[in-house]
């Protein structure tokens, strides 16, 4: 453990483009979700050797963070073109979908117009081996994000390992009990009431939101085999629960990749810490057999 993209396919709208100096092609899926009963949106990054070519790809799915949507990825790194490299250096098939601006990518027991855990696991899915030649199956999947995205990634491959072959978090929402993240008072009144709308009151006792929280979710990541990275900056608001993260898998003895870096919760840290990801995903493809 280590500390420290305008056509019709099948139904899918997609505009396309290729940036200038790279061949990665950015699709944009326009996802008709039933669960929902609403259109949603994912970006999918294809690298250079896609076209022209008959293989098929590893798919990893990077979630945005709070408030944000599927283009945030694209726009917000201080490198433009960062996710267009990284399809390009690793041939892998890059898909952000848009998770809803505080959906933490659960499916809620009381908002029926959020049930992301269904949308991303099963209709996003689906979609994305239904439209490129991907490897489907675990194997060649992976799924990774940012802040509230972190969370998501943690959590669905915690419930979903049938899924995903590994994980990763940036400065993730690994706790949802805003007691111990870093912030005013009125922000974390404001994630409180919305958890509240999502799953209902807090429960008593050590964590307000058992079986949601990724800290309450040790004893099914320890029992299944997802490989794990996650990291968070020194001065990041979500610090504490990544400590508190890495200290119970630590002492559950459940192997997993965690880094501290100096850094904020902000673009410029998550652009740096992508790319170290990406290396430990490709290291886990590789092992896989899926490059």
């Amino acid at each position: 453990m280590k500390l420290f993209c305008t056509f019709f396919i099948t139904g899918v709208f997609m505009g396309m483009f290729v940036t200038k100096g790279f061949a990665a092609r950015v699709d944009t899926l326009q996802v008709q979700s039933k669960v929902m009963q609403k259109v949603i949106k994912a970006a999918v990054v294809l690298p250079d050797a896609y076209k022209g070519s008959t293989k098929t790809f590893p798919v990893i799915y990077l979630l945005h963070g709070g408030t944000g949507n599927y283009r945030d990825w694209l726009s917000k790194t201080d490198d433009k073109l960062l996710l267009h490299k990284l399809a390009d250096q690793y041939q892998v098939i890059i898909v952000t979908p848009d998770g809803g601006p505080m959906s933490y990518y659960f499916d809620s027991q009381l908002d029926k117009a959020s049930q992301y855990e269904t949308f991303i696991t099963k209709e996003l899915v689906q979609q994305v081996d239904g439209t490129y030649r991907t490897i489907n199956n675990r194997k060649g999947r992976i799924i990774a994000g940012l802040s509230m995205g972190g969370h998501g990634a943690l959590y669905l491959s915690a419930l979903h390992p049938d899924l995903y072959c590994a994980a990763g978090s940036m400065s993730g929402v690994a706790d949802l009990n805003t007691a111990i993240w870093h912030v005013p008072a009125d922000f974390a009144k404001s994630r409180d009431q919305n958890f509240e709308n999502l799953l209902g009151p807090k429960k008593e006792g050590g964590n307000p939101y058992p079986g949601y929280s990724v800290v309450t979710l040790v004893d099914k990541i320890k029992a299944n085999d997802v490989k794990l990275i996650f990291d968070c900056g020194s001065e990041d608001i979500m610090i504490e629960p990544n400590r508190e993260l890495h200290k119970l898998l630590t002492e559950a003895n459940v192997p997993h990749d965690y880094i501290e870096r100096p850094g904020k919760h902000e673009w410029p840290y998550w652009s740096k810490a992508v790319p170290f990801q990406f290396l430990f995903f490709y290291n886990v493809l590789k092992a896989n057999g899926a490059l």
